[in-house]
């Protein structure tokens, strides 16, 4: 009775308007399924047969499953939360052994003959539930290396295991928890780290078989080696706040590396980033023995920094020539611009693109686009959606789903901010983020300026799972939302 009568009160807080957007963008998203998926050997989008017609099931299942989210107390999902993200790394585990190879890939379960689940998708409401409720206990603060440490193994196992199913796209979405915690008071050095991380990536890789002048020395790692030893210089002055360490730091890498240069260049040619790997773990020796001599934490975390970020940068250099599959190697050096390959890798960009391009401003029409309905452009209906809206709806189509999401994420934001208690706002930030995430790799990499990772447009892509992950993600959080007066009370 009790139950019933909660109910009834939560029904007078939904947030009507998100649920609107919500039901706007799954429609809009059924008619761009029909439009990128048409066959005109069967033209009933209804039928089971099409695409379109598996997609309106898988959404109309989706309806039902937001309305019985709706009806599960908050007190459940913060109950549960530690359960429910066991059981889905037991799932994450299982998916590595069971699932058969699908385009290379060992994520999809399948369910009897009719339908395919994608674990993944589901993992990221259990480890938004499972952070929130973490991080909602009395004192909590991500300032505590040990706390801190907690929730990130709560967020790289996950991806660990996904990686493990050679999902890599779906599981580099789990990168954007790290925006939440931000917001919750991360400090700003992990963005610092971040950044770096991307540089090491991108300069390592593009210029990694570049060399200077006729020494045997590799731009791209010579380059990334004195990154870190400028950010660990410039860590090691504005934390540790010591100008006589940074001094000495300074002075014996400068003379060291131009020695080297020196000595490659007109004596002996030979590997200069060999000194200056031994100069890092050099200095890093050196923080450490201040950190122990001045009992002073600040040297420790510098000299964590340099050795992290050494061993990252070995780290993708051997991931990439040695482990990643060749489709993998390809699509990075697509991006990365080392290589053009408009017939392989770079192929399913250039077609997006002219369906695009050749949409104008208003586009050709439902179901005129000459290049989806050749079936230029492949995963069309799932991936690389946006290039179907782009050639039936042009310029005008695009920019309002786009304006659509904004006021979506727009509207995420606002019932994030509002929630009483941090397990509720924390994972209204999961929320938001993760579809920021999905929202702007996937238009991005259609139109080329992110790199092709495989992961769905939401709410538009085809696919029951990502339907229904989407789905629980965003409806747990608008329960949440509808007890927020409970919680005021």
């Amino acid at each position: 009775m009790h139950s019933m009568t909660t109910n009834k009160g939560i029904f007078k807080s939904i947030d009507w308007l998100t649920i609107l957007l919500y039901l706007v963008l799954i429609g809009w998203g059924w008619v761009s399924v029909c439009g990128s998926s048409y066959d005109f050997n069967n033209p009933d989008i209804f039928s089971w047969e099409t695409r379109s017609g598996k997609q309106l099931v898988w959404l109309g299942c989706s309806v039902g499953l937001a309305g019985m989210l709706m009806l599960i107390e908050k007190r459940f999902y913060t109950d549960t939360a530690y359960y429910l993200y066991i059981g889905m790394m037991f799932l994450l585990v299982a998916t590595i052994f069971i699932a058969p190879d699908t385009k290379g890939s060992r994520s999809w379960i399948p369910i009897g003959s009719v339908m395919k689940l994608q674990p993944a998708e589901f993992a990221k409401f259990t480890v938004a539930l499972t952070i929130g409720r973490y991080m909602d206990k009395y004192g909590f603060n991500l300032h505590d290396p040990k706390r801190f440490m907690h929730v990130a193994g709560l967020i790289f196992l996950p991806m660990v295991l996904i990686v493990a199913q050679r999902e890599t796209g779906s599981a580099l979405v789990y990168l954007a928890f790290f925006l939440v915690l931000y917001r919750e008071g991360m400090t700003g050095s992990f963005l610092l780290i971040a950044f770096t991380a991307v540089i090491e990536f991108v300069i390592g890789i593009k210029f990694d078989q570049s060399y200077i002048a006729d020494m045997p020395v590799s731009i791209g790692k010579f380059v990334v080696l004195i990154v870190i030893q400028l950010f660990t210089i410039g860590m090691a002055l504005s934390y540790c706040k010591d100008r006589k360490a940074v001094g000495i730091i300074s002075t014996v890498a400068v003379a060291a590396l131009l020695l080297a240069l020196l000595f490659s260049a007109f004596v002996i040619p030979f590997d200069v980033t060999i000194v200056q790997t031994f100069l890092i773990l050099l200095t890093s020796a050196y923080l450490l023995w201040l950190a122990f001599h001045q009992r002073a934490m600040r040297y420790f975390y510098v000299a964590l920094f340099a050795l992290g970020t050494l061993l990252f940068y070995f780290a993708i250099h051997h991931i990439f020539t040695n482990i990643l599959e060749k489709h993998q190697k390809s699509r990075i050096e697509v991006f990365l611009g080392m290589d053009e390959d408009v017939s392989g890798a770079g192929y399913n960009v250039n077609q997006a693109k002219i369906a695009i391009g050749s949409g104008g401003m208003t586009g050709k029409g439902f179901l005129k686009g000459t290049q989806t309905k050749l079936k230029y452009v492949p995963e069309q209906d799932t991936d690389f959606i946006f290039c179907t809206i782009g050639e039936e709806e042009g310029f005008v189509g695009s920019a309002g789903v786009l304006i659509l999401y904004l006021l979506f994420i727009w509207r995420l934001l606002a019932l994030a901010e509002r929630q009483p208690d941090r397990i509720g706002r924390v994972y209204g930030y999961s929320v938001v983020c993760i579809f920021l995430f999905h929202l702007f790799i996937n238009v991005g990499m259609v139109i080329g300026l992110a790199p092709v990772i495989g992961i769905p447009l939401p709410f538009f892509s085809y696919g029951g799972s990502s339907l229904w992950g989407f789905t629980i993600l965003l409806f747990i959080f608008l329960r949440m939302d509808a007890e927020r007066h409970l919680k005021e009370k």
